[in-house]
């Protein structure tokens, strides 16, 4: 396989120091450029983050004297460098879109981590094992850009990850209602505890604009290509409640499935089970190699015990059992920075290159 430079722009906030972590030896992607605000540029990249470090695993000292270029007055400078760019900036949505779609005619893919084009209907919004079929529509945004090589690929929300692989298996059963309750780590809101100190012994029952992505995105995700957008599909139908709680790391969803044609518990966990996707066919550096952990015991998943497993890229399952109001209720757990986050984007991007739409 052929080696990449890439760029992270957005490198001095939470999931950038993520990105900065995952792709410290990363066998295919080398990073060539770190950019962020004009309040980080022309600093090195340990002074940038100096107070702000967030990670548990120290700077990597390959990145540490690496000078911080300007996201924005440095594009051209950025473009010349990279053969792609991995994208977390913290701005409006507005702002994020323009910075995204400057790089993109740049003739600069953009791997993004951020909200502002889940929903331009030509961007496709991909989690790997599920939809990578939502990339042949980069074609079409090609041609509306003006673009040989520039294009835009991005990421769903992070709390997805935990509840909607596992319900993906499912809808050969014609899932037809899910209620899903997400119990959100506070890095989600780039956070740790000495810096959200009011989230100790407390839940927080509101994450702004969450429950709207978490009921809207997975239509998309599970949409289908026709002529030049990605249309969402109308079923099944989606509500969500969205809870900050004192976890450092992972993001649990309780969920609860209705069927048209009700499956045997044995037939669902044969579907957890049974489950992989193109990352694991083509056994991409990122991919877990078993996406889908069913625990048996009544007291799992948990965030501290199991939110690394596969190096954080698996999905944990657990408590699987029947209801007396939906057919079925369970309990599912992501990691929200690394599946949820920058590894769910570098999984994305070697999917990407393995498929030739980066060369």
């Amino acid at each position: 396989m052929k080696t990449y430079n890439v760029a992270i722009i957005g490198a001095t906030g939470m999931v950038g120091q993520r990105f900065c972590l995952l792709l410290e030896n990363h066998p295919w992607f080398k990073v060539v450029a770190l950019a962020a605000s004009p309040s980080s540029a022309g600093k090195k990249y340990r002074d940038a983050v100096a107070n702000r470090w967030a990670m548990t695993s120290p700077i990597p000292e390959k990145f540490a004297d690496m000078i911080v270029l300007d996201a924005k007055a440095d594009l051209e400078k950025i473009a010349s460098m990279v053969d792609f760019v991995f994208c977390a900036v913290n701005m409006k949505k507005e702002e994020i879109k323009a910075l995204e779609e400057k790089y993109a005619k740049a003739e600069v893919p953009v791997i993004s981590n951020n909200s502002a084009h889940r929903f331009t209907p030509d961007v496709p919004m991909i989690i790997p094992e599920i939809n990578p079929q939502h990339a042949e529509i980069i074609a079409a945004q090609k041609k509306r850009l003006g673009t040989k090589r520039g294009f835009i690929a991005v990421k769903s929300n992070c709390s997805l990850q935990s509840y909607v692989p596992a319900l993906h298996p499912l809808l050969k059963y014609g899932v037809s209602k899910v209620a899903v309750s997400t119990y959100q780590a506070i890095s989600g809101a780039g956070k740790t505890f000495d810096r959200m100190p009011e989230i100790l012994d407390n839940i927080i029952p509101y994450i702004g604009g969450e429950e709207e992505k978490s009921e809207r995105e997975p239509l998309k995700i599970w949409g289908k290509i026709e002529g030049n957008a990605i249309v969402n599909t109308d079923t099944p139908k989606i509500t969500a409640q969205c809870l900050r709680v004192p976890v450092s790391d992972g993001h649990t969803a309780s969920v609860f499935v209705s069927f048209e044609k009700k499956p045997t518990k044995e037939e669902i966990l044969k579907a957890w089970a049974d489950f992989s996707g193109e990352p694991q066919k083509l056994q991409l550096p990122s991919a877990p190699k078993q996406f889908l952990h069913y625990f048996e015991e009544d007291n799992r998943p948990q965030a501290k015990l199991d939110r690394n497993l596969e190096n954080g890229m698996a999905v944990s399952i657990g408590r699987l059992r029947e209801d007396i109001v939906f057919d079925y209720k369970f309990v599912c757990l992501s990691h929200n920075t690394l599946r949820g986050a920058a590894g769910g984007a570098v999984l994305m991007a070697e999917l990407l290159c393995a498929k030739n739409y980066i060369d």
